[in-house]
């Protein structure tokens, strides 16, 4: 079973808040998971993030992948700077997660200068 760390998505109609499970890679994006490890909740300013290190490590020891926006997630809270430095053997008590990512800059589009007659 190739196991992947992904989003699910929960919540209310354009509400959304989702968990991050380690979830069997041939099932679908709200299907039956394995286990949950944490939440992110992109609604609220700043978006709120919740980990579970202890099971996420375990999961990725074990061969789990991540999907692209969880590793996004992961590197801007601090996690795989954290899982490196435990795998080369270098201590980790000092580096602590973030709880709150950074707002992103939307892109503006830019105005249709109007046609003059």
């Amino acid at each position: 079973m190739a196991v992947t760390i992904r989003l699910r998505r929960m919540g209310a109609k354009k509400r959304p808040f989702y968990r991050l499970v380690a979830i069997d890679s041939r099932r679908a994006r709200d299907g039956r998971f394995v286990e949950i490890l944490g939440y992110y909740h992109p609604i609220e300013k700043p978006a709120k993030v919740s980990l579970n290190e202890d099971k996420i490590f375990q999961w990725l020891d074990s061969g789990a992948t991540t999907s692209d926006t969880v590793s996004s997630i992961f590197s801007e809270v601090g996690l795989w700077e954290k899982w490196n430095k435990m795998k080369t053997g270098e201590d980790v008590t000092e580096i602590e997660l973030r709880t709150e990512l950074t707002e992103r800059i939307k892109k503006k589009k830019p105005k249709k200068a109007e046609e003059s007659s």
